[in-house]
């Protein structure tokens, strides 16, 4: 293998590693993004919880008043009933008072229902609060994780980024042009060898007097199909 070829593999290395770091430091605001989905998830199942308790608790109060308001009508009548001599008219305000107390008894049966589902209501939330506070210090974990992953690609980011520029000045002047633009467009990966007479990037046959050339080990030798520089494996 020619001195050529082996400074463009080590640089390719390097331009590789750079690719995958960029590419990890890319996807981890997305793996954040993720995991705070997932907070929001049993966020919102706590605010559900809380808001059919309170909207349950608005009920009770209703339930409450309209009771109270109708013991005071049952009250009033009753006084109605203690002044009036006309029989008649006891009678009738004896029917509106016992309308109001089936009222008072269907309200109180009302009552205990809605009692009943609020304490339901109560261990619902109970359980959301707990799910909530376990997916929030996993998600707090991952959060930490990913922020500890980042400061490290970041740094190591920097000292690879110094061996490329070092290994880039060292690679043979002639051949860098054409490297860089095989590395933009061949994903990454500009220098193949040949493998069983085949190029190593496409995978397509090579024809013969290339694979003379790559067996002399001579320097910037292509691909006829993909372009990407070719070498051969000792």
């Amino acid at each position: 293998m020619s001195p050529a070829i082996q400074a463009l593999l080590l640089l390719q290395d390097r331009d590789r590693r750079l690719r995958g770091m960029a590419e990890d430091l890319e996807k981890i605001p997305k793996d954040e993004a993720r995991a705070k989905d997932r907070l929001a998830g049993d966020t919102a199942a706590v605010k559900k919880c809380r808001d059919d308790l309170m909207a349950n608790e608005v009920e009770i109060k209703k339930v409450e008043l309209d009771v109270g308001t109708r013991r005071t009508t049952i009250a009033r009548l009753k006084t109605q009933q203690f002044e009036t001599r006309k029989n008649d008219e006891y009678q009738a305000l004896g029917h509106e008072v016992t309308r109001y107390e089936k009222d008072i008894d269907s309200l109180e049966t009302k009552e205990l229902e809605l009692m009943e589902r609020a304490d339901a209501l109560r261990g619902e939330l109970a359980t959301a609060e707990a799910a909530l506070a376990k997916t929030k210090q996993r998600v707090d974990e991952d959060l930490n994780q990913l922020a500890e992953r980042r400061k490290r690609v970041e740094a190591e980011l920097v000292e690879v980024r110094a061996e490329r520029e070092r290994l880039a000045a060292a690679a043979p002047e002639a051949q860098l042009p054409l490297y860089e633009r095989l590395l933009k467009t061949k994903n990454g990966i500009a220098v193949v060898p040949s493998i069983a007479g085949k190029c190593g990037g496409c995978h397509i046959k090579l024809v013969a007097s290339t694979m003379v050339k790559v067996n002399q080990g001579l320097d910037g030798v292509q691909c006829e199909s993909c372009g990407r520089l070719l070498y051969t494996e000792e």
